[in-house]
């Protein structure tokens, strides 16, 4: 079975995000083994500078990279990644799957982002689109698009 791990800064704390998240959770649990990775922002100043932010996301990357499964095929969202329909990146995983790779790993940066070294260490950059949304309703959505690339690949009809 195939593995997939969702790394993310912070925890959530809003029972309505815990309940939809624990559900995607519970149905991916049908196609691959999930494993959900929560790992604490930095804290930083309440308006840090630049070098602040750096120094922070740099920090940030450290514990990022201890966590990514060896051998994981590692995606980071971020706002410069490609943009991708459902069908897109249900075909993306599926590539992934017949490479030989037994594991995939998606990462959800801080509310600053994430340092440049985790980006180029990324065998694939995706963007959510060019909308703002809170972090964690970002996982939210990336765990349902997990859970709905999983149902059109095994032909599901919970993709209509």
């Amino acid at each position: 079975m195939f593995d997939i791990t969702l790394i993310t800064m912070g925890k959530l704390k809003e029972k309505f995000y815990i309940s939809a998240a624990e559900e995607y959770a519970k149905r991916l649990g049908a196609y691959c083994r999930f494993k959900l990775v929560e790992l604490p922002e930095q804290r930083l100043p309440e308006d840090p500078s630049p070098a602040e932010i750096s120094a922070g996301l740099e920090k940030e990357a450290e514990l990022i990279l201890s966590k990514i499964p060896k051998g994981a095929w590692l995606c980071v969202f971020t706002p410069e990644g490609k943009e991708l329909t459902s069908e897109q990146f249900a075909q993306k995983l599926s590539e992934v799957k017949i490479s030989g790779k037994s594991a995939a790993c998606f990462l959800i940066g801080s509310s600053f982002g994430m340092a440049p070294k985790v980006k180029e260490k990324a065998d694939f950059r995706l963007s959510m689109g060019k909308m703002t949304f809170p972090h964690h309703l970002a996982r939210i959505m990336v765990l349902e698009q997990l859970y709905r690339a999983e149902a059109i690949q095994a032909g599901s009809k919970y993709h209509k």
